[in-house]
């Protein structure tokens, strides 16, 4: 298994999920801006899209989207019996909530001209973290158990620290439980992010 992925982008998160989930997974790293892979190799002739993450599963196979990439980590996870029914949908449901209401405008935050764009785009990030925050009735997003959509709020989380954007309280929390997780703590120290 190969995945590729920039340091600390999203692919953190596929990386978290697929350590928690027992992989081993064969690092590539890519340079987003000349889609190059260790400097070396072309990653457009693996990826045509040309971003991260991108996991080669099964005899090679490409998977690439983040949210597509951490529910076939969940279906796949030693010892777990992957999400089912109503567990399976809202699962996908947070996945997606997260992919497309936190991490595509936090990101498109970073590249945007303009401190009015800028502004507010955060502030709708800001808004959907206290709603998350407001929604959490359990150690985890989902419960008890730490699911693959625990990582990928995680990292959306970093960046928040990152630029010093103000989180709820309950959510400074839950960044302390994550990060003290070992799986996690690989992946922050594979790809050169620890704090």
């Amino acid at each position: 298994m190969k995945l590729y992925y920039s340091a600390g982008t999203s692919a953190l998160a596929a990386h978290i999920a697929l350590v928690e989930a027992g992989f081993e997974p064969e690092l590539f790293e890519v340079d987003i801006v000349t889609r190059t892979i260790d400097r070396t190799g072309d990653y457009l002739a693996i990826n045509p899209k040309g971003y991260v993450p991108l996991v080669e599963i099964e005899d090679g196979v490409p998977l690439t989207e983040t949210v597509a990439i951490l529910d076939w980590i969940d279906q796949h996870t030693a010892g777990h019996e992957g999400a089912i029914g109503m567990e399976r949908h809202r699962l996908i449901e947070m996945l997606a909530f997260l992919s497309v209401e936190v991490q595509k405008p936090f990101a498109f935050s970073f590249f945007l001209p303009g401190d009015e764009a800028v502004a507010m785009l955060r502030s709708m990030v800001e808004e959907r973290f206290v709603l998350i925050a407001g929604q959490m009735s359990d150690r985890y997003l989902l419960g008890s158990r730490f699911s693959v959509a625990d990582a990928l709020l995680y990292v959306t989380l970093r960046w928040a620290r990152m630029i010093e954007m103000p989180v709820p309280e309950r959510l400074l929390a839950y960044i302390a439980d994550v990060e003290a997780r070992p799986a996690v703590q690989r992946a922050l120290r594979d790809e050169g992010v620890m704090d």
